[in-house]
């Protein structure tokens, strides 16, 4: 216990936390990013997808993610070179590289502006006409990145999203084989507020093309 205890004593960054008035700006300290509920909705209406999503970050990196998927019973981990597991089965990516064989897992978001929903509902349906297999939605970001991770899903793209809904599935997807990108193609930002996470570098960067970016105030904008 003394030697956990001076980890507890980090830096947090939450949904809780930014409401409460603290930052979310990520630093080199070492740094929790927690999400105690993610799929709130879900657990308003008793859907049975909720999850806890913790991610600890050192020197702007995550160290190591947990997603607790908490109606499933199911425990999904990952550490920097360490590998993925889900209650202890070790986990990998499906390693899909044709869009036209992928299901992908999204969700609709929670902005009800028409102009955002436009660009989400467009975003879709360029997708299903390409053909893609198919859009799958759980309503939990945690839970849908851990899909792709144990290679149910091919690829998860969100844009509106924090990073205490992306930090702790994010190594786990990565230590499963997989890759995360920015929605533009480029480097992923856990900032941004947008992501993909995909099974393979050329199914992302494939996604990224099809996607009409939504502009976003960052986690991390100072007002």
């Amino acid at each position: 216990m003394r030697l956990f205890l001076p980890l507890l004593r980090r830096r947090f960054i939450g949904e809780e936390s930014v409401a409460a008035g603290e930052g979310s700006t990520l630093t080199n300290n070492p740094t929790w990013i927690i999400d105690p509920i993610d799929g709130t909705t879900n657990f308003v209406h008793r859907f049975p997808f909720v999850a806890v999503s913790i991610g600890f970050s050192v020197n702007k990196k995550m160290e190591f993610g947990i997603v607790y998927s908490c109606v499933e019973d199911k425990m999904y981990t990952g550490r920097k070179g360490k590998g993925a597991f889900c209650n202890g089965q070790k986990l990998q990516v499906s390693g899909q590289e044709d869009i036209t064989k992928s299901l992908l897992v999204t969700e609709l978001g929670s902005n009800r502006d028409p102009e955002v929903l436009k660009i989400v509902l467009s975003n879709m349906e360029k997708l299903l006409s390409i053909p893609i297999h198919g859009i799958r939605a759980v309503g939990t970001a945690a839970v849908n990145m851990c899909l792709v991770a144990t290679g149910g899903a091919d690829a998860y793209y969100e844009m509106g999203i924090h990073c205490w809904d992306m930090a702790g599935a994010g190594i786990i997807i990565t230590e499963a084989g997989g890759v995360l990108l920015d929605v533009s193609g480029g480097p992923f930002d856990l900032m941004s507020r947008r992501i993909i996470a995909a099974s393979s570098q050329t199914l992302g960067a494939r996604l990224a093309k099809e996607l009409q970016i939504i502009p976003l105030k960052r986690d991390d904008a100072t007002n």
